[in-house]
């Protein structure tokens, strides 16, 4: 399987490409930095300069040519104010979701956030509240498109403990933390379950087995 990951030198992303690297898969990691290059080669992925809120649809798309999936992991990142939200966590999503259906890429998975679904309630951090606003319009935005077989992931609270393997994925699972080890075997594990596609899915830390978590979250 050929995958390209949107923000290929986040935490996520160099996770995701080890792990898919290990297996057997061709990945491409988009980065802006071309000083990151050598790190997404140590992790098996070929990187791809780019930057995705200057690119152009046809741009993205040509990096996006013969592969099999797409994978939005980008953000402005912590520090960035509200304005970057919007072009990163939201129209950078947009973009990457428009060049994968130019390009013919059927699957695409988007790394939204838990609490996106609602409007922030009173007290949130304004550059928080827009952050959850930009990711809550970019979902919206992938989940409108019939051409792409689609699947939302919302972690809860990310933290850089050790992954456990074991989960709890669901429509609605409440509060809670998961590590980015974890989420990017959820990931993988969604790559290979297209029975996913068409469903928004919150993650957090639980008892199940990843690959059991996928599963049942597929059949129901």
């Amino acid at each position: 399987m050929r995958i390209v990951i949107a923000g290929g030198h986040g935490k996520i992303a160099q996770r995701l490409e080890r792990l898919l690297a290990a297996r057997g898969d061709s990945v491409a990691g988009i980065i802006r930095n071309p000083d990151h290059a050598e790190d997404l080669r140590a992790n098996g992925a070929d990187p791809v300069v780019c930057d995705l809120e200057r690119a152009d649809v046809e741009e993205v798309a040509a990096h996006l040519r013969g592969a099999d999936a797409a994978v939005f992991a980008a953000g402005a990142g912590p520090g960035s104010g509200a304005a970057r939200k919007w072009t990163v966590d939201h129209a950078a999503a947009v973009l990457f979701a428009d060049a994968a259906e130019r390009a013919g890429v059927p699957r695409y998975l988007i790394v939204s956030s838990m609490g996106a679904d609602s409007e922030p309630p009173p007290g949130t951090d304004l550059v928080f509240a827009e952050y959850l606003r930009a990711k809550a319009a970019a979902d919206d935005d992938v989940r409108s498109r019939p051409g792409l077989d689609w699947t939302v992931l919302r972690p809860g609270r990310l933290t850089d403990d050790p992954g456990t393997g074991h989960v709890t994925l669901a429509e609605r699972t409440g509060p809670g933390s998961v590590p980015r080890d974890d989420v990017a075997a959820v990931l993988a594990a969604l790559l290979d379950e297209p029975r996913t596609a068409g469903r928004t899915l919150e993650l957090i830390g639980g008892p199940v087995p990843i690959a059991e978590a996928v599963k049942a979250a597929a059949a129901r």
